[in-house]
This record gives structure tokens, C-alpha cells and sequence, in this order.
């Protein structure tokens, strides 16, 4: 039997009627604040999403997100960062990339420099001001375990009560096993499962799970979901065209890590434990669209009455590996994809995969939200939501634009995530909920997602400018909700991306894509994964042997040229980028090791770039090549567009004289005394004298040389600015 509990404001009116007349009084001095539901989804670009009138030609149906969009408010110009680690980061923590040094998606070499510190005023800190219980389930990137001193531990160190997640070695989900659980050789099953007997696979086998139960599945040939993909989504290993065994055979291997199928995941409890759960427990080897929604509900339906919760509920999907989500997650007449390659990345195969990935993600937000009662099923099976009637505001948002082959039309695949183009930053934003006057409305002023941290301290009653005591760059998103002729309040916008500190000046080897050349990915197998080419430590592929590991793309180019194959030309993707714009011009900045063909040699570059954008709903307008108003210079620009381009600069420069460097301060204080020589002594033991926050010349190491630099600044108060606040 179903139990359908009353929403909380029922709960606590009724229990007011039955309490003395002075706790009635004080229920209404303190009210509860809206709980918030807050839904990440990865590498879901506007470009995909059909409620803000995109979608291309092959729109993934997304009836509940749908639904949502049209009970909520539409942020319809949003901008992210080009990465998923910096926007993670920006709307939890309230600053921009240059002041908390996450540059760009966090890589296993990364110091915890460029990881979100524990010594920030990170939402659930923010929102404990109001006795709000905080819950992260799903995906991380804050930071990752090798460099960071707190371990599988950092979700709690920055101030979540509880997580339920992956913290992978990339922050990522890890390569396809081929293998398919070891049943055949490496490269075999490109999606990691064995598919029907129409494909190459079989329609009979045994089904091992790791509990060593096993039974004997069949198919008809040619079905949707062939045995061997049916038991690889209920956590098992399928050996074609054999029968169960009394004992298991020895290939059989659960240790194998794939994907978005078999992941270790990371508990933290709110008492402080954390517990690592292997690949061969069932529950590592759910499918990681599906695994942190059974988390999720389970921690919402288990908080108490009265106390106000937030929960982050963070999607893998749509990020690279591409594979098929299971068959129960789509649409009744979804397209059969089991003979896809998905190591392509055509549009035959990336499409369809991408598509079903992204419909399976609504299915499990339908699920979500049904789940913790925020909506209900229809006769005919459609959602039903009166946000209205809730005690909870939900928020939708995606992290970055959707990866370059990926991309529809009308948008630019080649100026797409990872750059700071409008395909890659530009991206959805969905508010709803009790505090949303006027639902079905677009907002068409400029926001960005760091003002979701002040969104959320609205929310709460908190005022973020006042609580934080260093710069934040959050502008007010409250007024937008309760006042549908609310004007523009950002008078312009922000975005960036940059390799992230490593040891010593390090950065992520060059990863070469078809005739570009990119240091956003951040290990082999993730530039593998996205249908690259690895160029540094390790390489490996035809062509690359005998380098030894280049260091730049431009490196990449210099060896070609000097090994006669100088005609397969490397265009380089910048290693750093910054946007800025105003409400009709969009300023670029890129910085680049590039290639000078005079000299055979790699030369630092910066380029400046602007463009006339909108946001129409059917074309919009792009900032694609060959519209850069800049191609002739400055003197060729007309004078509405001079303006705007120095007042663009200016702005930039003001934000970025905002930045306060204050050397020997690692607690964000902006002073240097015995709480730095005090938070020096524990990093330097607690980590090995490994890296952390108090790694002051970003060597690896928490040790004596960074010591030295909190004596040589003791005493110093680094003076805040506003400078960049009017934004």
C-alpha cells in the first residue's frame, strides 16, 4: 500500500492548531523554508532541449523536463562555464573561476589548489544558517582523492551532511569494458555488453552475479534487450552460449570497472564515516543514471518533519562514454541501438546514443519527483505538477554545453563545450516551485549559474553578500521569480575556462581530435573515450611511438613538421579563454602555446574576438567563425561596436583587479596569522606533506618553503574590493 504523507506546511498548520498559544506564536516568527531539490545535468546543452525551442531535427523527448518548463520559470540566458568542474564549483561556492583557481574539468595530476577548498562558504555551509540538511548524490568533480588531502572524505569536508556517489580517479565515469566482465578479448563489445545474435553476440547464456548466483536467460533473436545487455543493467556478467556452472568460471571477472555500469561508490555519512563500495558489490554496478535517483529518494523520504532540506542530485549523463541506457528507461517505440559502435563519434551512432541517454535522465527525474511527492502520474501516464501546492522550489540546470559531436543544429559543434562560445556556455536553466509568481514565463536578462548560490540563499532567507565575508559574484534571482516585469538586474556576463594547477607548472598531455589539438582532456583514457588521439605521457597510438610524451599541442605540430608530415595540420584549441559580454556584444579572449610555422617553434599568442549575439528561439545568433567583428581590428570597427568592445574590456578589467592575492593565506580570511601556522600543521601532516591549500608555491608539497611564506607575510590583512561586484 502506497503512503502519501501531507505536504509540510499542512503538517506544521495542523500540529499549530493543537499547540499553546505562544508556540503558535513563535511557528509563525520562524516559518520553514522551502526545501530545494536541485537537478545537474551533464553536457545537456541548450541546443538538445525542445522547452526552450531547440532540439534540432532529433529532439530527445523529454516529457517530464517538459512538464517542468512549462510549471517554471525559463532562464532562457544562461551562461556556465565551458567545463564541468568550474561551473561546479561557481554555483556552489558563489565565485568565478579566477578567484577559486577551479579552471577547468579536474584531472587526477590537478593539486588541490585548483580543488573547491574546505575552507569555502560552500552552499550547504551557506544554508546551515537556516538549519537546512544538505544531500549530494550522483557526480563530484569539487575535487578528487589523489591530491586532496581529505580522501574519499572531501564531500564532507565541504560541508555535506550526507553523499551518496562516484568519486572516480578522472571525476568522470571511467573507459567501456570490452571485455563485457571477461568474457572476451579487449576492443570485443565497443558498448560493454554482449549484444543479441543479429549482432555478433548471442541470445542465450549464463547470467553470473557477484553474490556467485547465476541463471540461464535466452532471448528471441533480434530483441530490443538481448540477455546479454539485460544482465549486464541488473549488475551481472553474461558468458554467451553457455549454461551456469556449479562454480564460477575464473574469466568471469567483477573487478572491471565500465562506464556508467560499473562504478565504485563513495558513502558519506552524516556522523562522518565514509565507505568505498567495490565493483564487485551490486550496488557499484547499477546504472549510474538510475543509482543516485534510489539515493536520493531515499534520503529525502527520511528527513524529518520540520527540517528544511536541500538535495543536489547530480546526473553522469549525458558525459562521454556514450552507451545505452536500459531498455525500461525509454520510450515505448525506442530506436533498437545494439548493433551502435560506441566508440564512434558519427552522427549515426553519437546521435541516437546521446538522445536515449538524455531520455532516460527525464524518465528518472519523472521518477524522482513522483517519488518524494512533488508530482503524480496521469491516467495516460504523463506527469502531473502543481509546484504551487509544494513545500519544495526545484531547479534544473546543466553544467556546460554538449560535447562538439553531440551538438544540434542550429547550433556550432566546433565552438561547443570546453570553449567559451555560446554553444558551449550558453545553457539551460529551469526555476519552480512555491516562490515562482506566474508560471510558463521566460526570462530573457542575462544570468549566470553563480547566481544559483544566491538564488539559494534567497530561498533560505539568507543574504549571501552579508554571510560571505571575501567577493562572491552572485547577482539576485529572487526578484525574476516574483516579479514577471522584473528588469534586467546582471548587466553583464562572465565565463571561463584554464588548466588547472598541477606540480611544478605541469598540464594535462595534448590530445589530438581529427585536425584539432586540446589540453582539456585530462588523461589518456578520457581523451581515448572522446575519440582522441594521446600525444603525452604514455602515448601510444599509430604515429605517435617514440615521442616520449609531448608536452604541448604545438609540440605535436613541431614533430610532425620535423618527421615530414607537415601537411597534417594541427589547429590548437586554446589552453585558456575568457567571455564577457553585455546585452548585445560578446567580447573573446583566448591564450594559446601556438605553432610558428617561420620558426618551427611554440609561441605564446593571446587573441581578442567579438561578435553581435541573441537568443531567438528558431536561429539564433552565434558567435561562429567568420563572424568576429575584430577580423580587421579595432580602427574597422563601427562606433556602436567600438563602444561596446571598450566597454566590454573595461569591464573585464575591472572584475579582474577584484582579485585579491594575499600570499600566506590559505583560509580565505584575507589575513595571515597563527590560524595559517595552525592550518599549516595539520595539512602537513594529515596528507603526507602531499598538496593542499597551503601548498603556497605549487610544488605538491605542504611543507617547509610554504611555511617560510605565511612567516614572510605574517601579520598582513589583504584588503578586500568591490571593484568587481557592480556586475
Amino acid at each position: 500500500m502506497r503512503i502519501f504523507m501531507l505536504p509540510r506546511y499542512l503538517t506544521v498548520l495542523l500540529s499549530a492548531c493543537l499547540l499553546p498559544a505562544s508556540s503558535v506564536a513563535l511557528a509563525k516568527q520562524k516559518p520553514v523554508p522551502p526545501n530545494i531539490l536541485f537537478i545537474i545535468m551533464d553536457d545537456v546543452g541548450i541546443d538538445q532541449l525542445s522547452a526552450f525551442g531547440y532540439g534540432g531535427t532529433t529532439p530527445p523527448a523529454m516529457p517530464n523536463v517538459n512538464t517542468i518548463a512549462n510549471k517554471s520559470v525559463r532562464f532562457r540566458n544562461n551562461w556556465s562555464m565551458p567545463a564541468c568542474s568550474p561551473s561546479r564549483a561557481v554555483f556552489f561556492e558563489g565565485r568565478f573561476p579566477m578567484r577559486s583557481n577551479v579552471l577547468g574539468a579536474l584531472g587526477p595530476d590537478d593539486l588541490a589548489n585548483s580543488m573547491v577548498s574546505p575552507f569555502d562558504i560552500t552552499v550547504p555551509k551557506l544554508l546551515k544558517q537556516r538549519n537546512y540538511q544538505s544531500g549530494l548524490f550522483g557526480k563530484f568533480h569539487l575535487g578528487l582523492q589523489g591530491n586532496n588531502p581529505y580522501g574519499l572524505g572531501m564531500p564532507h569536508s565541504l560541508g555535506w551532511d550526507y553523499f551518496w556517489g562516484w568519486l572516480d580517479e578522472t571525476g568522470d565515469p571511467s573507459s567501456i569494458d570490452t571485455t563485457a566482465g571477461g568474457v572476451a578479448a579487449a576492443g570485443t563489445y565497443s558498448c560493454g555488453f554482449v549484444p543479441g545474435s543479429d549482432h555478433g553476440g548471442a541470445d542465450q547464456g549464463a547470467c553470473y552475479k557477484p553474490d556467485n548466483s547465476c541463471s540461464d536467460v535466452s532471448a528471441a533473436a533480434g530483441a530490443i534487450n538481448p540477455p546479454g545487455r539485460a544482465c549486464r543493467d541488473s549488475g551481472g556478467i553474461f558468458d554467451p552460449g553457455k549454461s551456469c556452472q556449479a562454480s564460477r568460471p575464473a574469466y568471469i571477472d567483477f573487478s572491471q570497472m565500465s562506464a556508467h555500469y560499473v562504478s565504485p561508490v563513495v558513502i558519506n555519512h552524516d556522523d562522518g564515516r565514509v565507505e568505498s563500495v567495490p565493483p564487485q558489490d551490486i550496488r557499484a554496478r547499477g546504472y549510474r543514471g538510475s543509482a543516485h535517483i534510489d539515493a536520493a529518494i531515499e534520503w529525502i523520504q527520511s528527513r524529518p518533519q520540520g527540517t528544511p532540506w536541500m538535495a543536489s542530485v547530480s546526473f553522469a549523463t549525458v558525459h562521454t562514454p556514450l552507451q545505452q541506457p536500459p531498455v525500461a528507461l525509454l520510450p515505448s517505440d525506442a530506436l533498437n541501438t545494439n548493433g551502435i559502435n560506441c566508440a564512434s563519434t558519427s552522427p549515426e551512432d553519437s546521435f541516437p546514443l546521446n538522445n536515449q541517454m538524455i531520455e532516460a535522465m527525464d524518465s528518472e527525474i519523472g521518477r524522482l519527483l513522483t517519488s518524494i511527492g512533488l508530482a503524480r502520474r496521469n491516467s495516460d501516464g504523463s506527469l502531473s505538477y502543481d509546484p504551487k501546492s509544494t513545500d519544495t522550489m526545484v531547479v534544473l540546470v546543466d553544467d556546460n554545453g554538449s560535447l562538439g559531436y553531440t551538438v544540434k543544429q542550429p547550433f556550432d559543434p566546433s565552438r561547443s563545450k570546453g570553449t567559451p562560445y555560446q554553444t558551449g556556455i550558453w545553457t539551460p536553466l529551469l526555476v519552480a516551485g512555491p516562490k515562482v509568481n506566474k508560471l510558463n514565463r521566460d526570462v530573457k536578462h542575462m544570468t549566470n549559474i553563480a547566481d544559483l548560490y544566491q538564488l539559494f540563499g534567497e530561498i533560505a532567507g539568507i543574504d549571501v553578500h552579508k554571510s560571505v565575508p571575501w567577493q562572491i559574484d552572485s547577482k539576485p534571482m529572487l526578484p525574476y521569480l516574483a516579479n514577471p516585469n522584473q528588469g534586467g538586474i546582471r548587466k553583464f556576463n562572465y565565463s571561463q575556462i584554464d588548466l588547472n594547477l598541477q606540480a611544478n607548472g605541469g598540464l594535462n598531455g595534448p590530445c589530438q581530435f581529427a585536425n584539432s589539438c586540446s589540453h582539456i582532456p585530462v588523461s589518456k583514457s578520457v581523451c581515448e573515450d572522446n575519440g582522441g588521439v594521446w600525444w603525452g605521457v604514455g602515448a601510444d597510438a599509430p604515429g605517435t611511438a617514440g615521442t616520449q610524451g609531448l608536452a604541448h599541442c604545438c609540440d605535436v605540430q613541431v614533430y610532425l613538421t620535423n618527421n615530414g608530415r607537415a601537411n597534417e595540420v594541427v589547429s590548437i584549441i586554446p589552453q585558456g579563454a575568457i567571455a564577457v559580454r553585455n546585452q548585445h556584444y560578446k567580447f573573446v579572449q583566448n591564450f594559446t602555446k601556438n605553432y610558428d610555422a617561420s620558426s618551427n617553434a611554440c609561441v605564446d599568442t593571446q587573441t581578442e574576438e567579438l561578435y553581435q549575439v541573441n537568443e531567438d528561439k528558431t536561429l539564433p545568433k552565434l558567435d561562429r567563425e567568420g563572424s568576429d567583428l575584430l577580423v580587421n581590428g579595432v580602427s574597422a570597427l563601427k562606433p556602436q561596436a567600438k563602444r561596446n568592445y571598450q566597454a566590454l574590456k573595461d569591464r573585464l578589467a575591472r572584475l579582474q583587479q577584484s582579485d585579491v592575492d594575499c600570499p600566506g593565506d590559505g583560509n580565505l580570511d584575507l589575513r595571515v596569522d597563527q590560524k595559517d601556522i595552525d592550518e599549516w600543521n595539520k595539512f602537513s601532516r594529515m596528507n603526507g606533506g602531499l598538496s593542499s591549500w597551503y601548498d603556497f608555491n605549487l610544488d605538491g608539497l605542504t611543507d617547509q618553503a610554504d611555511y617560510q611564506i605565511i612567516l614572510d607575510n605574517l601579520g598582513t590583512q589583504c584588503k578586500p574590493t568591490k571593484t568587481g561586484s557592480s556586475q
